[in-house]
């Protein structure tokens, strides 16, 4: 009956270290690495001032029609998606 109890005991042990904690380490080490990349990255790129001063050039006329169509708000989400992306590639295992 030890023998069986051993045995049940090894082999939940040998899932929970070959499965369990090795996909747990990658996963980390894969979060890790993309969310210190992103802090790298961030300073980098340009300041917002210059999306900015392109709203503000806009007459009073097309800035309505660009309040109509959400167009700030598609701007920022397409370039998020393209941040993403770009992130998301960088990334040997998944891209």
């Amino acid at each position: 009956m030890f023998g069986i109890v051993l045995s049940a005991l090894f082999s939940a042990l040998g899932f929970l270290l070959r499965s369990v904690l090795v996909k747990f380490a990658a996963f980390f080490a894969l979060f890790f690495v993309t969310t210190e990349f992103i802090q790298l990255v961030i300073p980098m790129l340009p300041g917002a001032a210059s999306l900015t001063s392109a709203f503000a050039a806009q007459t009073p006329g097309v800035w309505f029609f660009l309040d109509i169509f959400k167009v700030s708000f598609g701007i920022s989400a397409c370039l998020s998606a393209y941040v993403t992306r770009f992130i998301i590639r960088r990334i040997p295992v998944i891209g």
